[in-house]
């Protein structure tokens, strides 16, 4: 399973798939066909990262771009796609708190980079993959980690949600974020999942590091603390 989650918001279903299946190697994917429903799962605040066409049925781009930044205060990067391609239409995009702005047609392999370079400046992926947080260090494409030096082994989707948290430093995530970001909106599993891992995480870096940067908001959600804060 991918550590990165990124939101298509694309009506033209051929294209988004198409989207889909060359991102899929590096991220997992979710596509919204309608405006309203793309604004909806970006307000789940579950996405790393946000394509986002500007002509949609329901609601427009714009209008949700707007929303996102102005009413939900989002702040996961958005790269809008479209094909509006003149220059008060760009202007508009990056006034309304657009993050990058490509035009139709692309070439997949600059999409793939501008993606990567918006990770990047959101410290959701680092140099190399390798995502350095407090005495963590977690290689995504290696799907490996240390703490404070040491190799820890876990296993499956303890890996996907520590880096969730390591992501998210400082962060209050809901048991329901957690829960739909590493499970998904439609798994079957139990929401009380989200505890059993986080327990089982803890104890092993509660084993090698003798410290808890994993903290309980009770009836909250979760927090990773960074050192010393």
């Amino acid at each position: 399973m991918n550590t990165l989650k990124v939101l298509i918001v694309e009506d033209d279903e051929s294209l988004a798939k198409g989207i889909q299946r060359f991102l899929n190697e590096s991220v997992e994917t979710v596509i919204a066909t309608d405006g309203l429903e793309g604004q909806m799962l970006g307000e789940e605040k579950i996405f790393d990262l946000v394509i986002l066409d500007l002509m949609l049925p329901t609601v427009g781009g714009y209008d949700i771009l707007k929303k996102w930044r102005t009413e939900d205060k989002l702040d996961m990067p958005v790269l809008v796609l479209t094909a509006k391609d003149t220059l008060p239409d760009k202007l508009q995009g990056f006034q309304l708190g657009a993050d990058d702005y490509l035009t139709k047609p692309f070439h997949r392999e600059e999409l793939l980079m501008r993606i990567k370079a918006l990770l990047k400046m959101a410290g959701r992926i680092g140099s190399d993959n390798v995502l350095k947080v407090s005495f963590f260090e977690a290689d995504t494409s290696k799907r490996t980690v240390l703490v404070k030096g040491q190799p820890v082994n876990l296993v499956g989707r303890e890996y996907d949600l520590l880096v969730y948290l390591l992501q998210n430093p400082e962060t209050i995530l809901t048991k329901e974020q957690i829960f739909d970001r590493i499970w998904g909106f439609d798994s079957e599993t139990a929401l009380s999942v989200v505890e059993v891992y986080i327990s089982n995480l803890r104890k092993k870096i509660e084993l090698i590091a003798g410290t808890q940067p994993i903290k309980t908001l009770r009836n909250v959600g979760y927090m990773f603390e960074l050192e010393g804060e």
